[in-house]
């Protein structure tokens, strides 16, 4: 079913075209901007700058720990920030690989920490990179990948899915036991244009942000593509980059629009799956030193 773009409420402006955004553990929403500006948002239109990291502030994820991990395009690395705004390098480089352009991460149960390093846009330059629970980065996905964007894991953590921004389509690569990649299949394809953010619901759906063309695919369970909403004017909905599910029934889907300063949510009817630092059972002690 798709939702009209008039039911997006907006939740927060002033933003400095914030390229992502994601909540902590007690529910509150964060999110980066292109100067480097970290914001909280505690509640509606309230937006706090806890800090400037410098660079421009691509994805953002919460460790189990809590802790915020940042893809920093302008520092071509990953920064760390803590919820007092104390910042630190994670990393910039995964074993011998430097960092070219880090665009989105997401933890698994166990701490390890994926990475896709979108490499040049209009090229097939880059790859997915990934840290154990100890920070020891290596390559997870070789490339050359046609600019690898945003990531989600199934419930399972058995799959890796990857928007990949050239090609408009999500690729579903399998994780082995050992923690290599294994089998790639395309999930989805013609998700137009330029996907950028991905996000599961409990029932399977994959909720697909796409830049370029102003609007949200709903791919179902068994791989069918839905439009989710579209914006016209590309106003409400403007050039939406990450999204993520919020809200005390963790059911509203969060709009980050870089092409404006606001963030959006709309209400979905079903919750998001749970990220790691969202779970009753997260295992608080895996936390990467």
């Amino acid at each position: 079913m798709e939702i009209a773009v008039d039911r997006f409420e907006t939740w927060a402006s002033g933003l400095d075209h914030s390229e992502d955004l994601a909540f902590d553990s007690e529910g509150i929403l964060w999110a980066g901007g292109e100067a480097g500006q970290v914001y909280r948002i505690p509640e509606k239109s309230r937006v706090e700058q806890i800090t400037n990291i410098g660079g421009f502030c691509l994805g953002l994820t919460f460790s189990a720990a809590d802790e915020l991990f940042i893809c920093n395009a302008g520092l071509a690395s990953i920064v760390r920030v803590r919820k007092n705004g104390i910042s630190s390098l994670f990393a910039d480089f995964a074993g011998s690989h430097k960092l070219r352009q880090p665009n989105y991460s997401v933890f698994d149960s166990q701490g390890n920490l994926y990475v896709s390093d979108s490499g040049e846009w209009e090229k097939a330059s880059g790859c997915v990179v990934r840290y154990d629970a100890q920070g020891r980065g290596e390559i997870f996905l070789e490339g050359p990948e046609p600019f690898p964007n945003g990531m989600a894991l199934s419930a399972d953590e058995r799959f890796l899915f990857i928007a990949r921004s050239l090609t408009d389509d999500i690729l579903q690569v399998e994780i082995r036991p050992d923690g290599t990649a294994g089998d790639r299949v395309i999930y989805a394809k013609g998700v137009e244009r330029v996907p950028d953010g991905l996000a599961f619901d409990v029932a399977g759906n994959l909720y697909v942000s796409c830049y370029a063309s102003d609007n949200i695919y709903r791919v179902s369970a068994d791989g069918n593509v839905g439009l989710l909403t579209y914006d016209r004017d590309g106003t409400t909905i403007a050039r939406p980059t990450n999204i993520a599910f919020g809200g005390p029934e963790r059911d509203y889907l969060y709009v980050a629009n870089l092409g404006r300063w606001h963030i959006n949510r709309v209400k979905i009817g079903i919750a998001g799956q749970p990220l790691v630092n969202q779970r009753s059972n997260s295992v608080r002690s895996v936390a990467i030193p």
